[in-house]
């Protein structure tokens, strides 16, 4: 069997030039899924601790010291609310739930909501206090409401971590509360905050809440790039010395829908200026190119003794690739296939691969697979098949 590469034309409406290349037979086909990182134009910040994805894409766009662990301060409330919005989900709560308000929860300082002692205060209030007004105090009443103690929701929080693929995380507390033994990475912290945004669509909406009224006390949401105009609609702030200045902050803008965290920055004011300007460049610099819908026909693929001599080929899920506007002019696709493929095929087999190449772009492999079935041939067709070979050979 002879690699081929097949030339893909007509991607976005105009032609595209294919590199001509050979895949090794027998070569593995890599999941290509994966966050890819794109760095064409170049930026850079005096946050200590940064990332930058294109959520629509899954990929990097910009980043510096993001394994390095950091404490998260209140961003670690990202994980309250992903595991509050979990059990409302699953009906252990509602927003129309009452929990009680402990002297723990009544005593803690920092950032609060000003819950009352003993009270009993609805869940929707208590998310609200949490996110808007970033209350320690309401985080602690969730805690506790949701796991018996502090201490037991600092459990479940880093068995949800350890389930999400957060790698470098302990948490200690629902707060953020400065702890040694409390830390998260910047990239850790975008993998949560992206699970939140796409596991709790109807919730995120909290994040976007610019004030909030409880105890008589109005607070504003303390995310300043809600404030700017610029499409950003959550999500969380954080402050402690250890950790310094920092910022979740997500928005969409034209379909693409970015994701950044900052941390280690010196004032609210730099916090304030870094994210919108990591931000407008993210959107400025880069934009998201579909060239393939899920289950749409790529090419055909040929096809070794099977009933029928080719196979469809599609990708199974939308594939979108994000990189620098300059870099799109010279974008190069190839379809790269060990063709002809043996039969039988099953629907969803892997028969190839898209590569996916242009300037400044470090590529992407992505798997295709059969759009359809294709059974073996019978006796005779897997005899004519034979003598075509030895009479035309190769001529796929």
């Amino acid at each position: 069997m002879n690699a081929v590469v097949v030339r893909l034309c007509a991607v976005f409406g105009r032609s595209v030039a294919v590199a001509a290349g050979i895949a090794m037979a027998g070569a593995t086909i890599g999941a290509g899924m994966t966050a890819a990182q794109v760095q064409a134009a170049t930026i850079d910040t005096i946050a200590k601790q940064a990332i930058l994805l294109d959520l629509t894409s899954n990929t990097v766009l910009f980043e510096k010291n993001a394994d390095e662990r950091m404490a998260p301060s209140s961003m670690s409330k990202i994980m309250t609310a992903y595991l509050t919005f979990e059990a409302i989900k699953a009906g252990r709560l509602t927003l129309e739930s009452s929990l009680p308000v402990s002297e723990r929860a009544w005593r803690m300082q920092g950032s609060k909501m000003f819950v009352e002692l003993h009270n009993n205060i609805k869940v929707d209030d208590l998310i609200k206090g949490m996110i808007v007004q970033s209350g320690n105090d309401a985080c602690i009443v969730l805690a506790e409401g949701l796991a018996g103690s502090e201490g037991s929701f600092a459990e479940q929080a880093n068995r949800k971590a350890r389930e999400l693929g957060l790698k470098n995380t302990n948490l200690v507390n629902s707060t953020g509360w400065p702890d040694p033994n409390h830390y998260m990475t910047a990239r850790d912290l975008a993998l949560l905050a992206e699970h939140l945004i796409k596991d709790f669509p109807e919730y995120y909406h909290y994040y976007s809440i610019r004030e909030f009224k409880y105890h008589g006390i109005n607070q504003g949401n303390r995310n300043p790039l809600l404030y700017r105009g610029m499409d950003v609609d959550g999500m969380k702030t954080g402050h402690t010395d250890a950790g310094g200045y920092g910022l979740t902050a997500s928005g969409e803008r034209e379909g693409r829908r970015l994701l950044l965290v900052v941390n280690g920055l010196p004032s609210m004011q730099a916090r304030a200026d870094e994210s919108a300007r990591l931000i407008e460049w993210g959107f400025r610099e880069f934009a998201s190119y579909t060239l393939y819908k899920g289950g749409e026909t790529i090419e055909q693929v040929p096809v070794w003794l099977g009933e029928q001599e080719t196979v469809p080929v599609t990708v199974p899920q939308n594939l979108s690739v994000t990189m620098g506007r300059a870099d799109r002019p010279g974008m190069k696709v190839s379809l790269v296939s060990n063709a002809p493929v043996a039969a039988p095929i099953k629907k969803g087999d892997t028969v190839g691969k898209l590569v996916i190449s242009a300037p400044g772009f470090p590529g992407k492999e992505v798997p295709v697979v059969a759009a359809q079935d294709v059974p073996k041939a019978g006796i005779f067709g897997r005899a004519f098949a034979a003598a075509k070979y030895l009479v035309f050979g190769n001529s796929l």
